[in-house]
C-alpha cells in the first residue's frame, strides 16, 4: 500500500500545478501502535516545517461514522493542510531534515491517500 510520494509524482505534482495555493487531503490508516508515532511526526511537522514552508493545519480528525463506503474503506484520521503552492509542499519533502522524520509517518501508517484538491 501506498505511504509516501515518490519522485515522478512529486514531479507530476509540479507539471499539474495550476497555480495558488493547495490543500492536500490526507486519509490515514494507522499501523498496531501508530497513533503515537504519527502524533511525534504530527509535533515535528507543527514544530518545525508548517511555518518554514507557510503551510498551516485546515482540520485534522478522528475517522466516526462511516456512512457510504464499502467495507476497509474506512479511515483512521482525516488531515487538510494548506500549502502556499505545490512547491512549498515538494520543497518540504524534500528538505533534509523533514527526511529525518518521515520515518515516523512511515511506520506509523499501513496506508495512507495524499491528494492536492483544487478549490472550486
Amino acid at each position: 500500500m501506498a505511504i509516501n510520494p515518490r519522485g515522478a509524482d512529486l514531479k507530476r505534482l509540479l507539471v499539474e500545478d495550476p497555480g495558488g495555493p493547495v490543500v492536500m487531503l490526507n486519509l490515514l490508516r494507522f499501523a498496531d501502535g501508530g497513533r503515537p508515532l504519527y502524533a511525534e511526526y504530527a509535533r515535528h511537522l507543527s514544530e518545525t516545517f508548517l511555518e518554514r514552508y507557510g503551510a498551516e493545519v485546515l482540520y485534522a480528525g478522528t475517522g466516526s461514522t462511516v456512512l457510504a463506503a464499502e467495507p476497509g474503506q474506512e479511515w483512521d484520521a482525516v488531515l487538510l493542510v494548506r500549502y502556499p503552492h505545490r512547491e512549498a509542499f515538494s520543497r518540504m519533502v524534500a528538505d533534509p531534515e523533514y527526511q529525518q522524520v518521515t520515518s515516523l509517518r512511515t511506520e506509523a501508517l499501513t496506508e495512507a491517500v495524499l491528494q492536492a484538491t483544487v478549490p472550486w
